[in-house]
């Protein structure tokens, strides 16, 4: 079991259930046969996000206190009913293995189908649209009540590049680079997200750029974001390098940054700075001082975490 933040250990699956018709309580059974589309007979399989349902024994727990009764396992028409669960710890991307299953969390909590919905139709609540988790299947396989689940946090990946001739040579530190590297990780942290960046500090060589960046994709890591080799001098190309590997471009965020900050310090407009996608790696170039990177990671950090599970075929509103 992992020790990484945002791990939970001693998880138990203590039931497993099934409903033929999507708003009906779940009926525990022994086994569960989960396919690439969900659960082998059950409703809610499909080729979409929510492909399975878990909720948690202390969820649970607590509901029942409210509600006054006990509530059995598949009333909230989950699949997957944990003990050890904790949904607050839980985000999308962060995936369970039990046997040879392994599935990914595409969603927490959903719009309950209110009347629809028998426990609803009962006591006037759900927790399904707080607590319930849902899942897409990675590897299919079988689980069955006692089996015992492993989660595993999702680990974010960072490549930071600074390109500076001076700064390489030790002429300064690079300040521009550590202030974007604070930024994401006190962006992660508060999220309750695992983050690794890897940080490299390289002369304005756009050949080691180009090698650094088609390793990033290969890698399939997460973010790549450069600082420094935005503007107009003769040394500047980064984004000349960068433009023509991306997949698709962003234009949006670097125009409103542009746009933003150009209206009180008309500098920033010269900026090309661009935003897109590589691959499976979101790609950011930003301007070479620190002041310029707090700007436009500041705007970026709106968009983030929304743009990763885009790229996923995650839509979180």
């Amino acid at each position: 079991m992992s020790d990484k933040p945002g791990a939970m250990n001693h998880l138990k699956i203590v039931s497993v259930n099934i409903s033929e018709t999507k708003g009906t309580i779940k009926k525990p059974v022994d086994f569960i046969t989960i396919t690439h589309s969900g659960v082998d007979g059950d409703a809610h399989s499909g080729p979409w996000n929510r492909q399975l349902s878990l909720l948690g024994t202390d969820s649970i727990a607590k509901f029942e206190k409210q509600a006054g009764r006990e509530v059995r396992p598949g009333e909230f028409a989950e699949n997957i009913t944990l003990e050890g669960f904790d949904c607050g710890k839980a985000h999308p991307l962060d995936r369970f293995t039990c046997n040879e299953v392994e599935i990914e969390i595409t969603q927490i909590g959903k719009e309950c189908h209110g009347t629809s919905c028998a426990i609803f139709r009962e006591t006037g609540d759900c927790i399904m649209p707080s607590e319930g988790v849902f899942a897409r299947v990675l590897h299919p396989g079988r689980i069955s009540a006692g089996d015992v689940p492993e989660f595993h946090p999702r680990m974010y990946r960072a490549l930071v590049i600074t390109l500076s001739d001076r700064a390489s040579a030790g002429e300064y530190v690079d300040k521009a680079g550590a202030r974007l590297q604070e930024s994401l990780q006190k962006f992660f942290s508060e999220k309750g997200l695992n983050l690794f960046i890897h940080y490299s500090l390289i002369p304005d060589d756009p050949h080691k750029l180009e090698e650094l960046v088609h390793q990033a994709k290969d890698e399939l890591v997460d973010l790549v974001f450069t600082t420094g080799g935005t503007g107009i001098g003769p040394r500047d190309f980064t984004v000349d390098k960068i433009k023509p590997m991306l997949d698709k471009e962003i234009p949006g965020i670097m125009e409103m940054i542009r746009m933003k900050y150009g209206s009180v310090k008309p500098q920033a407009l010269i900026s090309r700075s661009v935003a897109g996608v590589m691959g499976k790696t979101l790609v950011f170039t930003l301007p070479g001082s620190p002041n310029a990177v707090a700007e436009y990671m500041d705007e970026i950090l709106k968009s983030l975490q929304h743009l990763i599970y885009m790229m996923h075929g995650i839509e979180i509103h």
